[in-house]
């Protein structure tokens, strides 16, 4: 039951977690990353991962790394968000990779186009004293992409293995 509740909980939460620390302070905590990864290990352990398996999964993770470190060399990503989309490629695996690095890559770009329209306009009055709205509104401020990277997660990992692993009657009389 608490492998159930791990598998549906830890990787949704820690990722809607880092959506708002994202939007709200433009930051991803480093410890998020790292519950992230200590959560893969804990779920593939228990759930009885093979080895070549998991080696396939911390190889997805680590392209993701290289790449997504490369586009914060140039500035495109901020580093939290690099370790955060090199986090959801070691839960994804190679399986999956490709369908979040889609759908995140959308929601980047439809993020992206919607926060540089919306700074073209003033801030409403009502909503100026909202310090994140400020930095948010603010044209030399960055996208927080975590909010991207977190919303292509969550729509890919349903289909994932993790899920599909869950014995709902089990948790449902638990």
């Amino acid at each position: 039951m608490i492998l159930d509740l791990t598998r549906l909980l830890l990787f949704p939460g820690l990722m809607a977690y880092a959506a708002i620390s994202d939007l709200l302070t433009m930051t991803i905590s480093n410890r998020i990353s790292m519950l992230l990864i200590a959560g893969f290990a804990f779920v593939a352990f228990f759930s009885g991962m093979s080895s070549s398996t998991a080696l396939l999964h911390l190889g997805a993770g680590g392209l993701v790394l290289i790449i997504a470190f490369a586009c914060f060399s140039f500035g495109w990503i901020g580093g939290g968000d690099a370790k955060l989309a090199a986090c959801a490629g070691l839960w994804f695996g190679f399986d999956h990779l490709l369908e979040y690095l889609v759908y995140a890559s959308l929601f980047g770009g439809a993020l992206t186009l919607l926060l540089l329209q919306a700074r073209q306009w003033p801030l409403p009055s009502a909503l100026s004293r909202q310090e994140w709205l400020l930095r948010l509104h603010h044209k030399d401020s960055g996208i927080p992409y975590g909010v991207a990277l977190a919303l292509g997660a969550l729509l890919v990992y349903p289909e994932t293995q993790w899920i599909k692993a869950v014995d709902l009657s089990r948790l449902a009389t638990g």
